[in-house]
């Protein structure tokens, strides 16, 4: 494999560790994650694959390369600096990309968006952030922009990319700013998550430690270019291999995935455990040519056994799954050549420092016992800290550790268990009681084919564990039945009280179950 970061090359292994072993690596201390993705590739090779409806967009690394930096050149010829904010609201489409890579190339903080927020949503974080511009597609143009904030249109940045002159990769720090994801606050309100240069060089343990990636491999991601999981699982993770990106901007459906793989000849895939559901529902494998596929990676939130073991009979490849998060992206994970572990996201990835903290004292408790899951602060992923919110960011640091608020056991092999949010923990005759471990044990009845669990209140001093459960095609949900299959796998206190049959689970855009809006199921 060619060197996968320029000039630091050099300093990452070249053959696959083995989970047992350690990479020995030293994080420069002048870092641009832009260089690190682009920089010193063959100028031929393809890097990306964008394809539309009809027709198949291609891109080579040289062109990307020169596309970024021509970009980071109009964004300083604009008028924007080193650290200044630009806030990325645009089509799905390769501007997107090469907006977001040529402001960290130019050591402008790129902010990410998604299309789908509404103008006050968005207007909030170009506010939050302080951002001194704004990129906006055709049909985004409904932000109130405060004044003192450059507006770009998308076309410039296209514009850019063709004609405008090169400029270079700036010379920045690892530490400095590079880009900024929002997500949910603990006060209601997004908060900013703030990513260093050296976030790209943070996720080397996800290479073999998820991936098993080389630069012989072409990676499809599901999602849009705004998604960061889309940005780092599916741009910049394969480009600092030296793999083709593969992407999808035309109508979406179950069936298109299999499509892709075959016209790709793809070897690995991404997406979230729900799409994976959609395409062995809807998506006609039998009728695809899929033997490029090595595997399938899943990530955003558990994967239930049945899809895997579904996958294993429908594919014959193994999906791995992978934890992770907005302040570090995914640093427990499941990984080729071996058989993936139902249940478990898998083991802390080589390199990381991962421990389970007691909640009260943050001294990292033996395997077997469950705790706060916490990776140590020295990892060169993890995040510079929460955007202009101290207060939330002193409740997640403990000691030496981070802790976001997951609970976790880690068993004597080192495989994780995940045991949901610390606010999610249901209250059960006083005992607390994981949803995740609850939805686990009800996923394998033969009628049920989506499951998610919480808390509900049934009175002003009363509340109950109770099960929203979807039925699969054709099947009828025997409520007394579903309980007796609870009863036959959990203690008492952890089984549902109450079964309510749904179409379907409220999720948000990235497949995650929405447990607030459960409740409102049952009315």
């Amino acid at each position: 494999m060619k060197d996968i970061a320029g000039r630091w090359g050099s300093l990452y292994p070249r053959s696959a560790p083995h989970r047992e072993k350690t990479p020995t690596v030293t994080l420069p201390e002048r870092f641009n994650m832009a260089r690190y993705c682009l920089d010193g590739h063959a100028a031929g090779k393809t890097g990306l694959i964008l394809a539309g409806a009809h027709d198949d967009e291609v891109w080579r690394f040289g062109a990307l390369k020169d596309a970024v930096l021509r970009v980071a050149n109009g964004l300083l010829a604009a008028g924007l600096r080193p650290g200044d904010r630009l806030m990325i609201r645009m089509d799905n489409d390769v501007a997107y990309a090469l907006a977001y890579f040529g402001a960290i190339a130019a050591g402008i903080v790129a902010l990410p968006s998604s299309s789908q927020l509404t103008a006050a949503e968005a207007e909030f974080l170009l506010a939050d952030c302080g951002a001194r511009a704004v990129a906006v597609g055709a049909g985004m143009a409904d932000l109130k922009v405060p004044d003192g904030v450059t507006v770009i249109p998308a076309q410039a940045v296209a514009d850019w990319a063709r004609n405008g002159a090169l400029g270079d990769f700036a010379d920045t720090a690892a530490d400095d700013p590079a880009f900024l994801v929002y997500t949910s606050g603990t006060t209601g309100r997004p908060k900013g998550v703030l990513h260093g240069q050296r976030s790209a060089f943070g996720r080397r343990p996800m290479y073999q430690g998820w991936y098993g990636i080389s630069g012989d491999d072409r990676v499809l991601h599901a999602g849009a270019f705004n998604w960061t999981y889309t940005l780092g699982v599916g741009l910049t993770d394969p480009w600092a291999n030296g793999a083709t990106a593969c992407l999808y901007n035309g109508p979406r459906d179950a069936a298109v995935w299999p499509r892709l793989i075959e016209r790709f000849k793809a070897t690995l895939f991404a997406t979230v455990p729900g799409l994976y559901r959609q395409i062995l529902k809807y998506g006609e494998i039998g009728g695809h040519d899929l033997a490029s596929l090595r595997h399938g990676l899943t990530a955003g939130e558990s994967l239930p056994a049945v899809i895997l073991e579904q996958w294993r009979e429908t594919v014959g490849t193994e999906l791995y799954e992978a934890l992770g998060m907005s302040e570090i992206s995914t640093y427990v994970s499941q990984c080729p050549p071996g058989p993936a572990r139902p249940h478990s996201p898998g083991r802390p990835q080589p390199g990381r420092r991962v421990a389970i903290l007691d909640p009260e004292t943050w001294v990292p408790l033996p395997a077997g016992e469950i705790g706060l899951l916490a990776v140590h602060r020295s990892d060169p992923g993890l995040m510079l800290g929460y955007w202009q919110r101290p207060l939330e960011e002193a409740e997640v640091l403990r000691g030496d550790w981070f802790a976001g608020g997951d609970l976790a056991h880690l068993d004597e092999d080192g495989y994780l268990w995940f045991h949901g949010r610390n606010n999610d923990l249901m209250n059960a005759g006083g005992y607390r009681v994981s949803p995740l471990e609850v939805e686990a044990a009800l996923a394998s009845h033969p009628a049920i084919a989506d499951v998610a669990v919480a808390e509900r209140q049934v009175s002003e001093t009363i509340s109950i564990i109770c099960a929203y459960v979807v039925p699969r095609d054709g099947a009828a949900i025997d409520k007394a039945a579903v309980l007796a299959h609870a009863g036959g796998r959990l203690a008492a206190y952890k089984q549902p009280k109450e079964v309510i049959v749904v179409e379907t689970l409220p999720r948000t855009a990235n497949g995650k179950v929405m447990r607030r809006a459960l409740a409102g199921l049952a009315s």
